[in-house]
C-alpha cells in the first residue's frame, strides 16, 4: 500500500492536488512529516476498503495511525474530507495512467486494448482503491454521488469520444456511430471488467458467465472482449 500513498500523497502528488484545486486536507497536513502523511493515508485506505465508508471511524484511523484524534482533525475537517482526499489521489493516479495510454497509442484500437489490460492491472495492483471505488457506486454514498461522479468520470468520456470521432474521420470505423453512446458502452465494459478482479461478487459473476476454464486463459478472454468491441465499432 505504500506505493499507492506515495503516488497520491508524495511530494508530487500533493503539488498536483493543490494545483487542481482539489485540496480536501488542511495546510497542517502538508506541514507534517512525509512518514506521518503516508501512515495516515495507508491506514485510512485500509479501513475504508475493508469496512466501507459508513462503518469506518475516524477515531479508529487515528488510533491505528498512532496519532491523536486532535491531530487528525487538525489535518482533516471531517471523515468525508479524508475520504475525498483518498478518492482524489486515486483519481490523479488514474488520470495519469490514462494520459500515458492515450499519448502512447497509435489509434483507437491500440488505445482500447491498452485500456482493457490496464483495467485488470489496476484492479490487481490497487485492490483496496478498487474496493473504495465500489463503495462509491453504492446507494449508501448517494449524498456524495453527484459530486464524485462528476470528478471521477471527467477524463474517460472525453478521451474515448475524441478517439471515436477521430477514427470516424479517418474512415477506420462506421460513421453512423454516436461517439458518446459508444464511449459510454465501452467504458462500462472496462468498469465491469475491473470490478471482476477486485470484488468477490463480480469475480464469481465472471466465473458464472465464462466458466472456470476461461479464467485460466485471461489473454484469450481479453482477445474476445476486444473482438466484441471492435465489431461494435464496425471495424
Amino acid at each position: 500500500m505504500r506505493s499507492v500513498a506515495s503516488d497520491g500523497y508524495g511530494e508530487t502528488g500533493m503539488k498536483e492536488n493543490t494545483a487542481r484545486n482539489k485540496k480536501f486536507h488542511k495546510d497542517t497536513f502538508d506541514k507534517t512529516t512525509e512518514d506521518r502523511r503516508q501512515k495516515v493515508i495507508e491506514v485510512a485506505i485500509e479501513e475504508f476498503a475493508s469496512k466501507g465508508y459508513s462503518a469506518t471511524s475516524i477515531n479508529d484511523i487515528s488510533k491505528k495511525a498512532n496519532i491523536s484524534i486532535g491531530a487528525m482533525y487538525s489535518y482533516f475537517a471531517s471523515k468525508e474530507d479524508l475520504f475525498l482526499s483518498i478518492v482524489n489521489s486515486a483519481d490523479i493516479l488514474m488520470e495519469k495512467i490514462l494520459k500515458d495510454i492515450s499519448d502512447g497509442s497509435e489509434d483507437i484500437f491500440d488505445c482500447v486494448e491498452k485500456m482493457l489490460k490496464t483495467s485488470r492491472k489496476f484492479a490487481l495492483d490497487y485492490p483496496q482503491l478498487n474496493q473504495i471505488y465500489l463503495d462509491i457506486t453504492t446507494q449508501a454514498l448517494s449524498h456524495m454521488s453527484v459530486r464524485l461522479s462528476s470528478e471521477l468520470e471527467r477524463v474517460t468520456p472525453k478521451l474515448l469520444a475524441n478517439l471515436i470521432q477521430q477514427a470516424k474521420n479517418d474512415g477506420k470505423i462506421t460513421k453512423n456511430l454516436d461517439e458518446r453512446v459508444a464511449s459510454y458502452c465501452i467504458d462500462n465494459i472496462f468498469m465491469m471488467y475491473q470490478f471482476s478482479f477486485s470484488s468477490d461478487y463480480y469475480k464469481e459473476r465472471m466465473k458464472i458467465f465464462l466458466g472456470e476454464d476461461k479464467l485460466q486463459a485471461i489473454d484469450q478472454v481479453e482477445k474476445n472482449i476486444l473482438g466484441f468491441i471492435y465489431s461494435a465499432l464496425g471495424k
